[in-house]
């Protein structure tokens, strides 16, 4: 039987989860040659948005994308699941730290580790993107137990990222000369950039910055763009 990978894509009517839908059945995620069936997982209000998307994917005839299936029932979308990415959450409103949607967010994410655990293959790799990610994925694979826990990954590449790029700005270097930059806690207020291993060209970050600066200045900064996102 010809190898074929499922992937769920969970509130994948949502601009984050539709864009990942296309460049995956482009082939961006395993290849030209490895064909995918997508598991397009949706609210039931987001349902008639996640139709547009079907249409969407099936005019663009990828050569790769075997099926689709668009569903609102977790059990469905996670069925047979190689990999999973949990996008889906319900976003952030004014004045709302991320911590603040954890009750929310834990109802969501109880539910489709359970239904990971009972329909997904063992094997499954989860990636949690939705906030707060780290909490996110705590709980779902605290309902999977049947899968072993380090098959599931938090995504915060998005404030790694902002911690590099400001650096990189501070320092007039490029973004491919920085490494060694740690994001420590969960998406919230607790967030901390942590320099002391970060080095620009090889050379110690620390030796050539303003120690000031870091303190007053780069996390005071790098935490409002991320606490506003």
């Amino acid at each position: 039987m010809e190898n074929i990978i499922k992937i769920v894509i969970t509130g994948s009517a949502g601009k984050i989860g539709s864009s990942i839908a296309f460049r995956i059945a482009a082939g961006e995620l395993y290849g030209s040659e490895q064909k995918i069936d997508l598991h397009l997982l949706e609210t039931s209000k987001g349902m008639e948005a996640l139709k547009g998307i079907v249409i969407e994917l099936e005019d663009s005839a990828f050569p790769l994308l075997n099926k689709i299936v668009a569903t609102d029932v977790n059990d469905i979308a996670f069925t047979d699941a190689d990999i999973a990415l949990l996008i889906g959450s319900p976003p952030r409103k004014k004045g709302m730290e991320r911590g603040d949607l954890l009750e929310e967010n834990a109802a969501i994410f109880r539910e489709q580790g359970k239904s990971i655990n009972k329909c997904a293959k063992k094997s499954v790799k989860v990636v949690v993107v939705g906030n707060p990610a780290n909490t996110n994925a705590f709980i779902t694979y605290n309902n999977a137990k049947g899968i072993n826990p380090k098959q599931f990954t938090a995504l915060m590449r998005l404030d790694h990222n902002r911690a590099v790029s400001q650096l990189a700005l501070k320092t007039n270097s490029r973004i491919e000369d920085i490494n060694g930059v740690i994001v420590w806690g969960n998406h919230s207020s607790t967030q901390y950039p942590d320099l002391r291993f970060a080095t620009i060209k090889d050379q110690l970050a620390y030796s050539i910055l303003d120690n000031n600066w870091v303190k007053h200045t780069y996390i005071k900064k790098w935490l409002i763009v991320v606490l506003k996102f």
